[in-house]
Parts: C-alpha cells; sequence; structure tokens
C-alpha cells in the first residue's frame, strides 16, 4: 500500500476487494478469514483517510452467477458484504454495493440459473457485459462524492 497508493498521493481511492480472500478459501486454502479481512479492510480506510485520501468502498460482487443463492459461496459473500455496509453507514464513507447490484442484476437477467455467462466468464472473473456494469454502478457513486 506505500508504494502503490500512499506514495502516489492520490486525492481518492475505491476499495474493491473481497472475492479472492473468499473465493481462495475453497481454491487453494488461502483467502482471509472473516476477522482478518474485517481488520484489514479497517486498517487500509483508517491509513488513507490518515493520509488526507477520500476513500470509497465497493461491496464484493459474485462467485458464481446462480440467481437462486446456490452459488457454494454466497453465504460467506453476504456475510462479507453485510460488514461493509454497515461499516461503511457507521463510517460515512460512501459504498458501491456490487452485491446487491449483482444479486438484482441477476435474479433479472438470468432465467436458467446459469452459474456463469451473464456478467462473468468463469463465474469470478468479468466478462465485458461484467465489466460495464460494475464501470456504471461505480460511476453512481464516483459521481456524487465530494
Amino acid at each position: 500500500m506505500e508504494e502503490d497508493v500512499l506514495k502516489k498521493k492520490p486525492d481518492m481511492v475505491m476499495i474493491y476487494v473481497g472475492i479472492n480472500d473468499i473465493w481462495h478459501k475453497r481454491l487453494s486454502g488461502t483467502g482471509t478469514d472473516f476477522i482478518k479481512y474485517a481488520e484489514f479492510y479497517e486498517a487500509m480506510v483508517i491509513k488513507m483517510q490518515a493520509a488526507g485520501i477520500k476513500v470509497v468502498v465497493c461491496t464484493p460482487s459474485v462467485i458464481g452467477e446462480r440467481k437462486d443463492f446456490s452459488n457454494e459461496q454466497d453465504g460467506e459473500l453476504n456475510m462479507y458484504s453485510n460488514w461493509l455496509r454497515y461499516y461503511a453507514k457507521i463510517n460515512r464513507i460512501p459504498c458501491v454495493d456490487l452485491r446487491t447490484q449483482f444479486t438484482n442484476y441477476l435474479i433479472a437477467n438470468n432465467p436458467k440459473n446459469e452459474e456463469q455467462g451473464l456478467l462473468t466468464y468463469d463465474r469470478v472473473h468479468l466478462n465485458a457485459v461484467g465489466n460495464q456494469f460494475v464501470a456504471d454502478e461505480m460511476w453512481k457513486v464516483l459521481k456524487d462524492v465530494k
């Protein structure tokens, strides 16, 4: 963070992390447990704010695109996202709620309950439609950040 963020002295940083923290727990046994995730997240925000950086946070989006909440890690994604929404609210930090927006999109646009292919090409990594969707959701929040 020192080299990649603080030394560059940005006015604003958007934090969009969490997918690998959850996905890699099942995939390879690495990843980040919830308590450490919350502690590290808060430490990053505090450090950036202390440097005068405006922070915007994003909830994690999806690991699997099934609309019926049958993706293996939906529960963990919801837990991390619920905490981040709460954290952002009590600390008055703008939040791009990608988890809610992805869920709503998939409920409306995934009639066959497909596991991938609408917003991702492999359940996690965004395809062109997913990238545009994220950009649009981020812009809805960023345009009003002062």
